[in-house]
Protein backbone atom coordinates (compact mmCIF):
# COMPACT_ATOMS: atom_id res chain seq x y z
CA UNK A 1 0.00 0.00 0.00
CA UNK A 2 2.81 2.42 0.94
CA UNK A 3 4.14 2.14 -2.72
CA UNK A 4 0.16 2.99 -4.18
CA UNK A 5 -0.43 6.67 -5.70
CA UNK A 6 -1.43 9.07 -4.15
CA UNK A 7 -4.61 9.91 -5.95
CA UNK A 8 -7.23 8.11 -7.57
CA UNK A 9 -6.52 4.70 -7.16
CA UNK A 10 -5.95 5.79 -3.71
CA UNK A 11 -9.33 7.20 -3.18
CA UNK A 12 -11.16 3.94 -4.30
CA UNK A 13 -8.77 1.51 -2.46
CA UNK A 14 -9.85 3.67 0.69
CA UNK A 15 -13.42 3.56 -0.25
CA UNK A 16 -14.26 0.13 -0.78
CA UNK A 17 -11.81 -0.93 1.66
CA UNK A 18 -13.27 1.55 4.66
CA UNK A 19 -9.83 2.78 4.86
CA UNK A 20 -8.51 -1.01 5.89
CA UNK A 21 -6.55 0.07 2.75
CA UNK A 22 -4.73 4.20 2.73
CA UNK A 23 -5.86 5.57 5.55
CA UNK A 24 -2.39 4.54 7.39
CA UNK A 25 -0.12 6.18 4.83
CA UNK A 26 3.75 6.81 5.18
CA UNK A 27 3.67 7.31 8.99
CA UNK A 28 0.69 9.50 8.66
CA UNK A 29 -2.92 9.38 8.61
CA UNK A 30 -5.28 10.10 5.67
CA UNK A 31 -9.05 11.13 4.79
CA UNK A 32 -10.97 11.04 2.00
CA UNK A 33 -12.20 14.95 1.44
CA UNK A 34 -15.38 15.48 -1.30
CA UNK A 35 -15.78 18.62 -2.55
CA UNK A 36 -18.01 20.38 -5.24
CA UNK A 37 -16.78 21.41 -8.41
CA UNK A 38 -17.05 25.02 -8.30
CA UNK A 39 -17.13 24.86 -12.01
CA UNK A 40 -18.78 21.57 -12.84
CA UNK A 41 -20.58 21.22 -10.13
CA UNK A 42 -19.27 17.27 -9.85
CA UNK A 43 -18.25 15.53 -6.76
CA UNK A 44 -14.61 15.70 -6.63
CA UNK A 45 -12.88 13.38 -3.70
CA UNK A 46 -9.30 13.72 -2.46
CA UNK A 47 -6.60 12.01 -0.73
CA UNK A 48 -5.42 14.24 2.05
CA UNK A 49 -3.11 13.99 5.00
CA UNK A 50 -5.52 14.74 8.51
CA UNK A 51 -5.04 15.32 12.08
CA UNK A 52 -7.74 15.45 14.63
CA UNK A 53 -8.28 18.72 16.35
CA UNK A 54 -10.59 18.87 19.21
CA UNK A 55 -13.69 18.25 18.15
CA UNK A 56 -12.52 19.26 14.21
CA UNK A 57 -10.21 17.73 11.96
CA UNK A 58 -7.42 19.78 10.16
CA UNK A 59 -6.02 19.32 6.74
CA UNK A 60 -3.39 21.60 4.85
CA UNK A 61 -3.96 23.03 1.61
CA UNK A 62 0.08 22.99 0.89
CA UNK A 63 -0.08 21.10 -3.06
CA UNK A 64 3.68 20.97 -2.09
CA UNK A 65 4.52 24.19 -1.92
CA UNK A 66 3.23 25.07 -5.83
CA UNK A 67 2.32 29.05 -5.93
CA UNK A 68 -1.61 28.31 -6.25
CA UNK A 69 -4.37 27.14 -4.05
CA UNK A 70 -5.10 23.48 -4.49
CA UNK A 71 -8.43 23.18 -6.75
CA UNK A 72 -10.00 21.19 -3.45
CA UNK A 73 -8.78 24.41 -1.67
CA UNK A 74 -10.96 26.72 -4.31
CA UNK A 75 -13.99 24.44 -4.40
CA UNK A 76 -14.48 24.36 -0.18
CA UNK A 77 -13.97 27.98 -0.85
CA UNK A 78 -16.66 28.43 -2.87
CA UNK A 79 -19.02 25.68 -1.06
CA UNK A 80 -17.54 24.92 2.49
CA UNK A 81 -20.36 22.22 2.72
CA UNK A 82 -18.36 19.24 2.07
CA UNK A 83 -18.00 15.21 2.90
CA UNK A 84 -14.84 13.36 4.62
CA UNK A 85 -14.48 9.85 5.37
CA UNK A 86 -12.43 8.82 8.02
CA UNK A 87 -11.89 4.98 7.58
CA UNK A 88 -15.60 3.59 7.54
CA UNK A 89 -16.91 6.87 9.11
CA UNK A 90 -18.65 9.39 6.04
CA UNK A 91 -19.82 12.72 7.67
CA UNK A 92 -21.27 15.49 6.15
CA UNK A 93 -19.05 18.50 7.18
CA UNK A 94 -18.65 22.44 6.78
CA UNK A 95 -15.29 23.17 6.08
CA UNK A 96 -13.04 26.79 6.88
CA UNK A 97 -9.56 28.07 6.87
CA UNK A 98 -8.35 29.03 9.80
CA UNK A 99 -8.42 32.22 11.63
CA UNK A 100 -4.88 34.02 11.99
CA UNK A 101 -5.45 33.77 15.95
CA UNK A 102 -5.90 29.78 15.19
CA UNK A 103 -3.35 28.74 12.79
CA UNK A 104 0.17 28.98 14.67
CA UNK A 105 -1.27 25.86 16.69
CA UNK A 106 -2.97 24.04 14.17
CA UNK A 107 0.02 24.65 12.06
CA UNK A 108 2.28 23.16 14.57
CA UNK A 109 -0.16 20.07 15.13
CA UNK A 110 0.19 19.55 11.06
CA UNK A 111 3.61 19.46 10.72
CA UNK A 112 4.40 17.62 13.94
CA UNK A 113 2.20 14.64 11.71
CA UNK A 114 4.15 15.68 8.09
CA UNK A 115 7.04 17.77 8.79
CA UNK A 116 7.06 18.49 4.87
CA UNK A 117 4.45 21.10 5.24
CA UNK A 118 7.08 23.78 6.56
CA UNK A 119 9.17 22.75 3.95
CA UNK A 120 6.43 23.52 1.52
CA UNK A 121 6.48 27.16 2.79
CA UNK A 122 9.98 27.76 1.36
CA UNK A 123 8.57 26.99 -1.87
CA UNK A 124 5.75 29.31 -2.14
CA UNK A 125 4.58 32.94 -1.39
CA UNK A 126 1.69 32.07 -0.35
CA UNK A 127 0.35 31.67 3.15
CA UNK A 128 -0.13 27.80 3.15
CA UNK A 129 -4.14 27.83 4.41
CA UNK A 130 -4.74 25.16 7.44
CA UNK A 131 -8.78 24.33 6.84
CA UNK A 132 -10.91 22.91 9.78
CA UNK A 133 -13.59 20.32 9.27
CA UNK A 134 -16.24 20.82 11.47
CA UNK A 135 -19.03 17.96 11.16
CA UNK A 136 -22.44 19.10 10.26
Amino acid sequence: MSEMLFGKEHVQRYVETDGAEGHDWQGTTVAILTTTGRKSGEKRSTPLIYQPYGDAYLLVASQGGAPDHPLWYKNLSADPEVELQIRGDRFKAHARTATPKERPDMWRTMTATWPDYDVYTTKTSREIPVVVIERA
